[in-house]
């Protein structure tokens, strides 16, 4: 069975959107499920995420599946960066490599997305991803989204209407985490 961490977004929690459903739908299939809570508004940097995140290395390995949205995905990659990192999957749900332009979000996600990603390392360290973008998000543009396709050499999925994925349920994701590591 694998291991799934979860990755929340700003201002969110392991809680948040499809988690809870996701979870339930995982654990029934007897998966374990890591949900960290980072600190977020107040506190969300890069290096506070990390120091959040310690106590989970230790679930890290080839079984692990990371599922991450909104600036969950740019802390998963942040993680793939790291040294003898290698984890069977990562879902990437309104995601993005680089600075959005816009000025108020710029303090949450800089520390993120100022430098430059290490992508060889990224996709040496997960053997497959999944890029899930809205035609409409209002915080993320689809050319994040693409952006962050290209850069992992992966095909976006685009979900019509999607917005920043704030609903409580995501079959498509199940689906694809299922066909990807033969959950049944």
């Amino acid at each position: 069975m694998s291991n799934f961490i979860f990755i929340h977004g700003t201002g969110g929690n392991p809680d948040e959107c499809f988690y809870p459903w996701l979870r339930k739908e995982l654990e029934k299939r007897g998966h374990k499920i890591y949900a960290p809570f980072f600190p977020t508004p107040i506190g969300q940097t890069l290096e506070n995420w990390m120091e959040e995140f310690e106590p989970y290395w230790q679930y890290v390995n080839e079984e692990t599946v990371f599922v991450g949205r909104s600036i969950g995905p740019s802390f998963i990659l942040r993680l793939l960066e790291k040294p003898k990192v290698k984890v069977k999957a990562a879902f990437l749900v309104a995601g993005f490599c680089s600075d959005l332009g816009v000025h108020q979000y710029r303090p949450l996600i800089d520390t993120f997305v100022d430098r430059r990603f290490r992508w060889e390392k990224i996709r040496t360290s997960c053997k497959k991803f999944f890029v899930y973008h809205s035609d409409n998000d209002p915080l993320v543009q689809l050319e994040k989204g693409r952006e962050l396709s290209r850069k992992l050499r992966t095909r976006l999925k685009l979900v019509k209407g999607a917005k920043h994925f704030w609903f409580g349920r995501f079959p498509q994701l199940l689906k694809d985490i299922e066909s990807t590591i033969a959950l049944r």
